[in-house]
């Protein structure tokens, strides 16, 4: 034998020694098959023993851990109950193996002695699937790092092990840990309950507390990467004190609790969240009854959501409101009686000298202190004790698929660990109404509670009031909570007040939850699903209010035809256009007379004619604006305004040419007659105008467009594209330079004769429009809206009226009312007395 395998011999031969359960004990049941149990009964919560020297660690020294001892007892249970039906393991023992591990400080002990064989020698192997340990498999221990610590060892083995409340989402990962199986959901599972609580309520503003060790720091750590994505901001986040192991330590200790309890005191933060184991928690909460804290709800992590003793400190009802996440109660029936009738058939045994008992496995004080809380573990359900004994159900099932059991029988083959760890796996079966199976990663998908803490003696300590499922991931509230504050309403946990609707958030501070609320302006609203820090803006054709959560529809504004002042004008066009008709018909009839010739002859239709096609395109002008009614208004309406004028203007020079430019230029006046000067004119003005308007059209756009009212940005203005006004003014230039023409040669032929000299009337209509076009382009420089267009429309009506009836009026009234006027004679002696004067 090789030095090695002495050290292993004399290593196992200490563990049979200090480990191996007493006889008759409620640690140790024989049987075919035996489970393993770690449990923790004793709570070493003062750190890790450091292991100098070969001795199995006192538990006796630590506290007694009540509710390790009722999941124990579920173990018994469970083991008791397949053992005594027919239908699960007909004809086989189910035995079981319980150790106490102290919480942290006994682990690797009682893996060594559940590893080791009957002989409790542990072979070095190279390959040990045909290995058969002592027990077939674990169940436990409770807490995430012991889990890991046996894990690493049982692994290796593949030896199943179910954990029944170790929630570390690292045990998910079936690489480091191939052989671990959990009854609880995750860690994950349990903190998004925690979020979903809060934002049920509406706490965005919450302080945390937790444990100085990996617990504490990895469930901090995970609660704030969840509630980076839920807008919930941590206003205080503090590490409690381990629990002192000197006095001078106790001293230190006591300062650091109450500096902590001085900082939830000032915060404004009512919710804590804590995560910490609850043995840790006791010197914590006694400070907080000395500092009198109270108004705060206090949210426990699983580790001491149910803990009976931090309950039993009645006190604790008067700092808050208490909310716990923790498993799914199963009623189940015959443990309570079972745990009474034990503790009552078995008092607590004397101290034992026996080498081959140890306090793993006897715990004197536990009989007593489970009795005295009794009520509470009878009344609070059977949470965690459902997971440990669904666990032991999982294993039976599984060595009963591996056994081939029938309803009478099972072979009693040898059970190697990897088979029964696939066997575990595939289990599917319904225990006291609830489906066991794993998952993919070991995991069972349990409901999770959210309970609330209640100090009525005939009540549920521990009454649930929501429910949250993993496959769903979504917290489901059932209930009410009986909140501890002075009107019973829910309390408010938040940095800022919540803002008004149409209030945007403006951060203060380097939490998002911290801002002040700002008023979004007119023209922009708040959509909180998008952004809540920034007011978007309306559509062009939209517009809102200050404080809008949404915009509304500008009202279009244009020229509609049910106006008072656009009837006034259409009035007055059809009178135009009625008046300028009749003008026409009179100048037909009586085309042959001096009066008619005078006036231009043909050359009148020219001018009557667009003034009858300009009077049809007023109602371009009316209604919602288009590309053609704009192309309208910009093309046809302005080529025969300019038709007019330049006729008009033409009509004043020819009467200045006859009487003057005759008798100084006869030969440039024969010219003029013999080459149709007038029609020329009006020929290359037209050609002139067109080129001017197709120029007009390339450069700029006739597409309508709709333009905010300034003075009411609720009025969206619909009109032609603003650039039309640039094109109205190219084209207008001509007009105007033709009117000064015109009006320069009517001043000239003031002093013609009578029937000859028309130099007021051309004067009047050339002075109108030049004054009425430069006040409407002023006028549309400096303002927009409907009125623009109105005006637009009311000077081109009153220049085609001025033109029309200023022009052709009078003429009309002598041709009607003084038919002696009309004559040739009269017309010669008017200018025999012109000539007469001039001589």
């Amino acid at each position: 034998m090789g030095p090695q395998a002495r050290v292993v011999c004399s290593l196992f031969f200490l563990l049979q020694v200090l480990a191996e359960p007493a006889e008759n004990s409620d640690f140790s049941l024989a049987g075919d098959y035996v489970l393993g149990g770690l449990f923790t009964l004793h709570a070493n919560m003062k750190g890790t023993v450091h292991l100098n020297f070969l001795q199995v660690p006192k538990c006796k020294e630590y506290e007694v851990k009540t509710l390790g001892y009722k999941l124990m007892q579920a173990m018994r249970f469970a083991v008791e109950e397949i053992n005594s039906r027919r239908g699960l393991l007909p004809g086989v023992r189910l035995g079981y193996e319980m150790v106490d591990v102290c919480y942290l400080s006994n682990n690797v002990q009682p893996v060594l002695y559940f590893l080791a064989q009957d002989d409790n020698f542990l072979p070095i192997q190279e390959d040990y699937s045909h290995y058969v340990p002592r027990v077939v498999a674990v169940i436990g221990p409770e807490n995430s790092e012991s889990t890991m610590t046996v894990a690493h060892f049982l692994s290796l083995f593949l030896l199943p092990q179910i954990t029944y409340s170790a929630i570390s989402d690292g045990l998910r990962d079936k690489q480091r840990f191939p052989a671990v199986l959990r009854t609880v959901p995750g860690a994950g599972h349990h903190v998004e309950a925690m979020v979903q609580l809060m934002l049920h309520f509406g706490w965005n503003w919450i302080a945390v507390l937790v444990s100085s060790d990996d617990y504490g720091r990895y469930s901090s750590r995970l609660l704030g990467e969840r509630l980076a994505r839920r807008d919930v901001c941590i206003a205080l986040h503090e590490a409690l004190p381990a629990p002192p192991r000197t006095p001078a330590a106790t001293r230190r200790e006591r300062r650091r609790l109450r500096a902590v309890v001085d900082k939830l005191r000032q915060s404004s933060a009512r919710v804590v969240v804590v995560f910490s184991p609850d043995l840790a928690l006791h010197s914590f909460f006694r400070e907080v009854l000395r500092r009198n804290l109270t108004g705060v709800v206090w949210i426990a992590s699983e580790s001491w959501a149910i803990d009976p003793v931090l309950h039993s400190l009645s006190e604790l009802r008067h700092t808050g409101t208490f909310l716990g996440v923790t498993t799914q109660a199963v009623p189940m029936p015959g443990f309570s009686e079972f745990r009474l009738r034990s503790a009552q058939a078995r008092p607590p045994a004397p101290n034992r000298t026996s080498l081959r008992a140890t306090c793993n496995q006897e715990c004197d004080t536990c009989l007593d202190t489970t009795e005295s809380f009794s009520s509470i573990l009878t009344l609070s359900g059977e949470r965690v004790a459902y997971s440990v004994y669904s666990a032991v159900y999982a294993v039976a099932h599984a060595l009963h698929s591996l056994l081939g059991c029938s309803r009478t029988s099972c072979s009693r083959e040898v059970v190697y660990p990897w088979r029964l760890l696939q066997e575990i796996r595939k289990v599917n079966f319904t225990l006291l109404g609830q489906h066991i199976f794993f998952d993919q990663q070991g995991d069972l998908p349990m409901p999770l509670e959210v309970i609330q803490w209640q100090w009525n003696r005939s009540q549920n300590p521990f009454q649930s009031f929501a429910s949250y499922h993993p496959t769903r991931r979504q917290l489901r509230v059932v209930g009410g909570v009986s909140w501890h504050t002075p009107d019973g309403a829910v309390p408010v946990s938040t940095c800022s007040k919540d803002c008004q609707p149409g209030q945007k958030k403006k951060s203060v501070g380097i939490h998002p939850c911290c801002f002040e609320c700002l008023d979004c302006l007119p023209g922009t609203f708040l959509n909180k699903t998008e952004d809540e820090f920034d007011c978007q803006p309306c559509l062009s054709n939209e517009w809102s209010h200050r404080k809008d959560t949404s915009c509304f529809k500008r009202r279009l504004a244009f020229l509609k035809w049910q106006d008072t002042p656009t009837l006034v004008v259409a009035v007055l066009a059809a009178l135009g256009f009625l008046s300028t008709l009749a003008i026409l018909v009179i100048f037909w009839k009586h085309l042959q007379t001096p009066m008619v010739r005078s006036a231009g002859g043909p050359m009148c239709f020219l001018i009557l004619t667009p003034l009858l096609v300009a009077y049809t395109m007023v109602p371009v002008y009316v209604g919602p604006p288009t590309v053609s009614t704009c192309f309208c208004r910009q093309t046809f309406f302005t080529v025969c305004i300019t038709v007019c004028i330049s006729c008009i203007t033409v009509r004043s020079f020819q009467i200045v040419c006859v009487f003057k430019m005759a008798s100084r230029l006869p030969r440039a006046y024969g010219y003029w007659v013999r080459c149709h000067g007038p029609y020329v004119f009006v020929v290359l003005v037209m050609v002139l105008k067109v080129v001017i308007v197709i120029c007009s059209l390339l450069v700029t756009s006739i597409s309508p467009t709709a333009r905010a009212d300034p003075r009411d940005p609720e009025v969206m203005v619909l009109s032609c594209n603003p650039n039309y006004r640039k094109g109205l003014l190219v084209n207008t230039s001509l007009d105007l330079l033709l009117s000064v023409a015109g009006f320069g040669f009517a001043y000239m032929g003031r002093e013609l004769p009578t029937n000859y000299n028309e130099a007021k009337f051309i004067t009047f209509c050339t002075t109108f429009y030049c004054i009425s076009s430069i006040s409407l382009c002023t006028f549309m420089s400096v303002y927009e809206g409907v009125l623009v267009t109105f005006l637009d429309l009311l000077v081109t009506v009153l220049n085609l009226l001025g033109i029309s009836l200023g022009y052709f009026g009078p003429k009309c009234y002598l041709i009607l009312f003084h038919p002696e006027r009309n004559t040739a004679a009269y017309f010669s002696s008017m200018i025999q007395g012109y000539t007469m004067g001039r001589d």
